[in-house]
């Protein structure tokens, strides 16, 4: 135990070392396999997920997030680097890849305002370098948790908090942020506010999302803006807010329409859904 080690910081550095050494015999029995490269590939994926399954079986979500961030950094450089031995028309490698991309985006945005330094370094070092090397075989899967190891923390963008606080930056600040973020990961943000119960930032987020030119087809921001403003406004700042909608788009009416009358019984009185209706096919 290293000086100054917590037992529980020991328990955790001995535990990522050995994920490593098991993450590094997987890789080494790939390339020396007698099976073709297809079975070769499929039994690495499935032999990697149990491996990663069984170690973060050992910390719960709520209670130890920043050891889960450690195996995720840990599984997804590992497999990075068995990548170029991996059968490039095995339909399980981008799959696993995007799964664990996304759990540890999710992983992620539950983390508290500031991770450890040192963690928060290692996570964007490994990143950063997964990130090149599987993109030397053209996978785009790790684009989303590169543009967050880009960032000094999960929440910390500038732009971002002015946008949640409702300060709302110059347009074409905006739009850099939002081309940046992407709408996938903009899309998984506003789904933790919601879950938290952070509508109102939620809300203005999706508005911006919503309103932004690049997202047009991307997404359903702007259905996911009218269901919170639905949970948060009173009746008369509500059909305010609808009356601003642009709704000219027929296909954007019928899915508002739909949200109003069918997604959100439990939150309007029936005369207000009638209401708001009328509104929406007026327009």
């Amino acid at each position: 135990m290293a000086e100054g080690e917590t037992e529980k910081e020991y328990d955790t550095r001995k535990a990522l070392e050995e994920l490593r050494e098991r993450f590094q015999g997987l890789t080494t029995a790939l390339k020396e396999s007698s099976q073709s490269p297809l079975e070769a590939s499929l039994r690495f994926c499935q032999e990697f997920c149990q491996v990663l399954v069984e170690n973060a079986g050992r910390w719960k979500t709520d209670e130890d997030p920043l050891p889960l961030l450690e195996v995720y950094t840990v599984a997804i450089l590992s497999f990075a680097k068995a990548n170029s031995c991996l059968y490039s028309e095995c339909e399980n490698v981008p799959l696993l890849l995007e799964k664990l991309a996304l759990s540890c985006a999710e992983l992620l945005l539950l983390m508290p305002q500031h991770v450890p330094g040192a963690l928060w370094e290692g996570f964007q070092s490994s990143m950063k370098l997964a990130h090149s090397l599987l993109q030397e075989s053209g996978s785009t899967q790790l684009c989303l948790l590169s543009i967050l190891a880009q960032q000094d923390g999960v929440w910390s963008n500038d732009t971002l908090s002015s946008i949640m606080s409702n300060q709302i930056p110059q347009t074409e600040q905006v739009h850099e942020y939002l081309e940046l973020e992407g709408a996938t990961l903009l899309n998984m943000r506003i789904k933790h506010l919601i879950k938290v119960d952070s509508v109102d930032k939620a809300a203005v987020l999706a508005k911006m999302c919503s309103e932004y030119p690049g997202y047009e087809g991307k997404g359903n921001f702007k259905q996911t803006y009218l269901l919170c403003i639905c949970m948060t406004k009173s009746q008369e700042q509500l059909m305010d807010e609808i009356a601003s909608i642009d709704c000219k788009d027929e296909s954007n009416r019928k899915q508002s329409l739909t949200i109003i009358c069918t997604k959100i019984p439990s939150l309007l009185s029936t005369l207000q859904r009638q209401t708001l209706c009328l509104v929406l096919k007026e327009r």
